[in-house]
């Protein structure tokens, strides 16, 4: 019976072991030479001190050998966090310095921001750092304690992981109010549970050829790999580079004979928008899904009148529950444009609420807030109860008292078909091209910079493939001229590109309410003429 993610791929090899299990821009790697990657890794990091419940980050491109050093960590008994290689050092430095890891796996193009890192981040001058790539030069203070060549001198046997399925797996940290990235924990049984429900469903076998399009510090990954590596399918990693062109996603769907295409909704809006698809395009794809966002219906419409041959699942879920709490596969091709799609209902071991401001249900067509119950269910915030007593809430409705709700913070409706209807979001965070983003989380960078006065952060729903923009309005101190290429530029240096504003205008005076704050509503009107950056 498989409890930990890890166990899948022992499987695997010990079945099938010259089987494909991923493939990146021709590149092959079978189970069997994964599972023992893995292995020599796992024994790597507990020769070199770690423990069951040690944090590992992952400073990595998507590639064989950063899956490769996932399972690692997992058979090491330890936690995998992975890392955006493309995010300024000093975003990094604050979940470095939260999860006090005791290594870094890193490698390929992360060798600039691993020097820079090490630099800023006093955290990291304790750290031990795995090459998982040939051995380079270095500065002293991030010299590499081996390189992926060392791992061959160690045993690949299976070897026996003290974790657990209550142990978590990993730490995905998102978007946070305060300015500070919020690390969600996930468990073992949280993604098993997941993957024992997808894969039946869906129908996963070892003949399908699935796609990775999503960045390893972004959860929807997890169901890629694990889903994958649970069925003994191929996985197809999408280079990095192909994900903002549509015409190369499309060639890659066609030519890597995909069955399955997984992705947040921008990815699909962009193909339809340039039109990349064929009619009867793509013949080897059965399944089409999406999650992290809201697919318009007119990219829907695009795809499912020239792929009749695919079905076509929206998932929906935060990360702090799993992947995915709820599914609806669409039984046909919408009429109109403006019609909804509803998030469905849940899946299997999970529960939807939709509550007012009292934890009582709504009635039927009513807005309330949606909460979520099960399985998936994150134990919270790494080292923040604060946090995670905000949103996870014993659940009024179970006789257990250590049965909670997660509050998502989303708005939604049951409709008359008594399924579940995402109606937008009740707070300041929002959703733009599959990321989740507090927008005070901008605020608070923006608030840091000496030469503005105040600054108002909103977001705008925009037809496009975005799906929500990031505007800002802005006053800058007396006699200072702060253009907005200035201040994007300032901001790349400790927010990744994916939160910056899209949209700019300097004002002489943010627009007040009655009770002298900021009026957002006003600020939202200042926008239609506004530069765009």
């Amino acid at each position: 019976m498989i409890e930990r993610l890890q166990s899948w791929v022992a499987a695997q090899a010990q079945q099938r072991p010259e089987a494909t299990a991923m493939v990146l821009q021709g590149e092959r790697m079978t189970y069997g030479r994964l599972e023992e990657i893995s292995n020599q890794l796992a024994r790597m990091l507990i020769d070199g001190g770690c423990r069951r419940g040690d944090r590992v980050c992952l400073l990595l491109p998507k590639s064989t050998v950063a899956i490769a050093g996932i399972l690692g960590v997992l058979k090491a008994g330890c936690i995998y966090v992975p890392l955006d290689p493309s995010c300024p050092a000093a975003r990094l430095a604050k979940i470095v310095e939260t999860c006090q890891n005791r290594w870094i796996l890193a490698g390929g193009s992360a060798s600039p921001v691993l020097k820079e890192l090490a630099g800023s981040c006093s955290a990291v001058s304790g750290m031990r750092i795995g090459w998982l790539d040939e051995c380079i030069e270095t500065e002293e203070n991030c010299k590499p304690a081996f390189s992926f060549a060392d791992l061959s001198a160690l045993s690949s046997a299976p070897l026996d992981s003290d974790n657990t399925s209550s142990d978590p797996a990993y730490i995905m940290f998102t978007s946070g109010s305060t300015g500070s990235p919020k690390g969600v924990v996930i468990t073992h049984s949280n993604v098993v549970h997941f993957i024992k429900w997808a894969v039946p469903y869906f129908g996963i076998s070892d003949a399908d050829r699935l796609s990775c399009h999503s960045p390893l510090h972004f959860d929807l990954s997890v169901f890629d790999i694990f889903g994958a590596f649970a069925a003994g399918a191929e996985l197809h990693l999408v280079a990095p580079e192909l994900k903002v062109l549509p015409n190369k996603l499309a060639d890659f769907i066609r030519d890597s004979k995909l069955t399955q295409w997984f992705s947040v909704p921008s990815a699909l809006n962009y193909m339809a928008k340039f039109d990349v698809v064929k009619p009867n395009d793509f013949p080897a794809l059965k399944r089409l899904l999406w999650c992290g966002e809201v697919l318009p219906v007119p990219a829907l419409t695009y795809f499912m009148k020239r792929l009749p041959h695919v079905s076509f699942t929206n998932l929906y879920g935060p990360t702090e529950a799993t992947i995915a709490s709820s599914y609806y596969t669409v039984p046909y091709c919408p009429s109109d444009d403006r019609a909804f799609i509803p998030i469905g209902g849940p899946c299997g071991g999970e529960n939807l609420y939709v509550l007012d401001e009292k934890l009582r249900p709504v009635e039927a067509g009513a807005t309330g807030h949606l909460y979520i119950q099960g399985a998936g269910l994150s134990p919270g915030y790494y080292k923040d109860p604060e946090k995670t007593n905000e949103v996870f809430l014993r659940n009024p409705f179970g006789s257990d008292p250590s049965d909670r709700l997660y509050k998502t913070g989303d708005l939604a409706k049951v409709g008359e078909d008594g399924l579940v209807y995402f109606l937008g979001r009740s707070d300041s965070q929002i959703k733009s091209r599959g990321h989740r983003i507090e927008l005070g989380e901008v605020s608070t960078a923006l608030s840091a910079l000496e030469f503005l006065r105040e600054s108002a952060v909103v977001a705008i729903p925009t037809s496009g493939f975005e799906g929500v923009i990031i505007c800002c309005a802005y006053v800058a101190l007396p006699h200072r001229d702060v253009s907005p290429a200035a201040l994007r530029n300032e901001l790349t240096k400790v927010l990744p590109r994916y939160m910056l504003p899209t949209r700019w205008i300097a004002m002489s005076e943010l627009p007040k309410n009655a009770n002298g704050k900021i009026d957002t509503r006003l600020v939202k009107e200042q926008f239609p003429a506004a530069e765009l950056i």
